[in-house]
């Protein structure tokens, strides 16, 4: 056992252990989300970096500014898709695994794949799944939907709904990930719990309803923490399938456009600084929450 020398506190070995990554973390991470914050309030941009601060000039104008508008609404959109298709499928999965299947690891690895590729490697595939193209050039899940006849423009679509088909390859990435979630969570079930159900007569559903449900809201609220920040932040993907579109737009595509594209460095940080506390807004009270929960425990 490691003890600390007289006159020094016991964890003082610990922390004098973890402080090189301590100061790693501070400057790389914490010392550029704020030095991020200050380039916000400047007028920096390509061939002009000034330290001069002009105030929330930078929000206000993007508050003004019709497609940044626009790029929310996208992502408004894409978020409630993505997260609701994501969860039911992913909760499908959970419950028929939870009753026992035959090669249920093979299944598991299957159902797990998705998550393993890249965003981008996911986009390129589902660009071609989903081309718009008709007759000759149809592809994809078109050529699939054409023996029926139906056609669909996908995200070529003219409505502000266009971003939702995005967020059927997210999905088909996470799904996976969200089953193995709530699997592990009612695999923790105790079996007494259950049984003891559906001896008071209880049906398979109240059980599930009654007594599953409730023990399982904790993972509930970590599946949707967690889809959530990922909505937020996505660019690959959306980039990948639909680069430059309007109709697939969303506040990370407008900052890489305005940041590197448009060399306003001000404009880009403003909108990196509001994606950061629009994360936040979601992170922060969940870490609340369990911190809360773990203390009355």
């Amino acid at each position: 056992m490691i003890r600390a020398r007289r006159g020094l506190p016991r964890w003082a070995p610990g922390l004098l252990l973890v402080s090189p990554s301590l100061i790693l973390l501070g400057i790389f991470v914490y010392g550029f989300i704020g030095w991020n914050a200050k380039v916000s309030l400047t007028e920096s941009k390509r061939g002009v970096i000034t330290d001069e601060i002009v105030g929330p000039k930078q929000y206000t104008e993007l508050f003004n500014d019709e497609t940044f508008r626009n790029d929310i609404r996208n992502l408004v959109v894409f978020t409630v898709v993505f997260i609701l298709g994501t969860l039911i499928f992913g909760i499908a999965l959970a419950l028929l695994m939870d009753k026992g299947v035959r090669g249920e690891n093979v299944f598991r690895a299957i159902y797990l794949f998705p998550m393993a590729i890249s965003f981008i490697a996911t986009g390129i595939v589902w660009r071609w799944l989903l081309n718009s193209d008709t007759g000759a050039g149809t592809t994809g899940i078109n050529d699939v939907l054409g023996i029926i006849g139906v056609h669909s423009d996908w995200h070529k679509a003219p409505s502000t709904w266009a971003i939702a088909s995005i967020a059927l390859p997210a999905g088909w990435a996470l799904s996976g990930y969200v089953m193995a979630l709530f699997l592990a969570g009612l695999r923790g079930i105790p079996e007494d719990l259950r049984e003891a159900a559906r001896v008071d007569g209880a049906s398979e559903f109240r059980v599930y309803w009654h007594v599953v449900r409730p023990l399982m809201l904790p993972v509930l609220m970590s599946a949707l923490v967690i889809l959530a920040h990922i909505s937020l932040k996505t660019f690959d993907l959306i980039y990948a399938i639909a680069p430059l579109d309007p109709r697939t737009e969303t506040p990370a595509i407008y900052m890489w456009l305005t940041s590197f594209r448009g060399g306003f460095f001000g404009r880009g940080a403003a909108i990196a600084t509001m994606l950061f506390f629009a994360i936040a807004l979601v992170v922060v009270p969940y870490i609340w929450y369990t911190m809360r929960r773990e203390r009355h425990r």
